[in-house]
């Protein structure tokens, strides 16, 4: 094996600039994704949105037949051989039953907790694009002066709330008339905060804020006119919340995929809302070796501040088209979410850090420039032991005793 094969990693041309980043666009972006509802199943309106910010930087792209949206960021070679995806799908709900008290009975879509639903507004949305109605999610017993103490033994989960919708309804007749029926969604109202302090309070920070965070760097790339390496592709899914992101879309012959979704900010992890974040592992497994520690360079060479973490209970856009058979390195980049998946926030400087590593990276060429633009070679090429060494363990020198003898 070749001890550094060919094409070592980071080599060949231009060095990417860390480039200036439009954080007036940037949060002006973030707060109209995050006032666009979109839970997994609905999600046509925030795709129409993103394609027309898209328009704006004049960037190619096409949506698949469900809607994904596949934008083509030029480089210096025809072929797509890198791919950044990042979900603009949220958590939601949708209508199981109207209930005799003309409230709704509802079950989630996406993986979230109903104890982090309890107060939230929501809105409903019938088959009539005319007829949208507001509510709020309560537990079944809402009223302490009804209920007493009662309502702090009741137990937590979906069989434990309801939407009162914000209408004269008391009946399922009530319901039907305003046209509400059993299927529709019910989006959980962002409600996006930004304090004086930079904090972005709000809900669906996952995926909105990363999806703020892509369309900033290319915006900042076409704003610099600095040159991409390696032709990449922008793929935003429309299903990561029910686990079929990018099970199809991308280009057919990618080297490598990054992901860019929520670093999760809690007690015992390593992840930050002021920096980015970089996932070495999560339940689909390690993250490819090289492309993350490539990416950590990048953001060191640049200044940018950067964490690296492991997470236990969570996938991204990566697994399923791991999943679905794509070979091509695979990596995990954050910003950090405080409270994932219930009341979020995260901070505008994690956000602008992000955006400027992903502008780097978009200008980089592929982690080893000449081996990474084929499908396969031979081993004498395969860059192995410089990068990633693994000598032998010592010969074991333990002294078993002589069959028979004693003690």
């Amino acid at each position: 094996m070749r001890s550094g094969g060919s094409g070592a990693a980071g080599s060949g041309g231009a060095q990417p600039r860390d480039v200036p980043v439009d954080r007036e666009y940037l949060q002006t972006v973030l707060l109209e994704l995050l006032r666009t509802p979109s839970p997994s199943g609905r999600t046509d309106g925030v795709m129409q949105y993103v394609g027309e910010r898209i328009s704006e930087l004049g960037i190619p792209f096409d949506l698949t037949r469900r809607g994904i949206l596949r934008a083509t960021i030029g480089g210096g070679a025809g072929a797509v051989r890198r791919a950044v995806m990042v979900h603009a799908d949220t958590i939601g709900c949708m209508v199981k039953r109207l209930q005799d008290n003309g409230r709704l009975e509802v079950v989630p879509v996406g993986s979230h907790s109903a104890r982090f639903s309890e107060g939230a507004h929501v809105t409903v949305f019938t088959d009539d694009p005319d007829r949208v109605y507001t509510g709020t999610v309560l537990p079944l017993k809402s009223s302490g002066h009804t209920y007493g103490d009662e309502i702090d033994t009741q137990g937590v989960g979906w069989d434990q709330v309801e939407v009162r919708v914000d209408e004269p309804v008391e009946t399922v007749r009530d319901l039907l008339e305003l046209g509400i029926s059993v299927g529709d969604f019910v989006a959980l109202d962002a409600s996006p905060q930004v304090t004086r302090g930079g904090y972005v309070k709000s809900r669906h920070l996952d995926d909105k804020a990363g999806l703020a965070c892509c369309l900033a760097a290319v915006k900042a790339i076409v704003d610099a006119r600095a040159t991409v390496a390696v032709t990449a592709q922008l793929l935003v899914t429309i299903g990561e919340e029910v686990g079929f992101g990018a099970t199809h879309g991308l280009a057919p012959d990618l080297a490598e995929m990054v992901a860019v979704d929520n670093a999760v900010v809690a007690p015992g992890q390593s992840s930050r809302e002021e920096t980015a974040n970089i996932g070495m592992l999560d339940m689909t497994g390690p993250f490819d070796y090289h492309l993350s520690r490539r990416i950590h360079a990048l953001a060191d060479e640049h200044g940018i501040p950067v964490r690296r973490d492991v997470y236990r209970h969570y996938r991204s856009d990566v697994a399923p088209a791991l999943e679905a058979g794509v070979e091509a390195r695979a990596a995990l980049l954050g910003f950090g979410v405080e409270s994932s998946h219930g009341h979020e926030r995260t901070h505008i400087d994690g956000l602008v850090a992000l955006t400027r590593l992903l502008a780097v990276y978009l200008q980089s060429d592929l982690t080893f420039s000449d081996w990474d633009r084929h499908a396969s070679g031979a081993l004498d090429d395969f860059p192995s032991t410089s990068v990633q060494p693994a000598d032998l363990e010592p010969v074991d020198r333990t002294v078993w005793a002589e069959a028979g003898a004693e003690g």
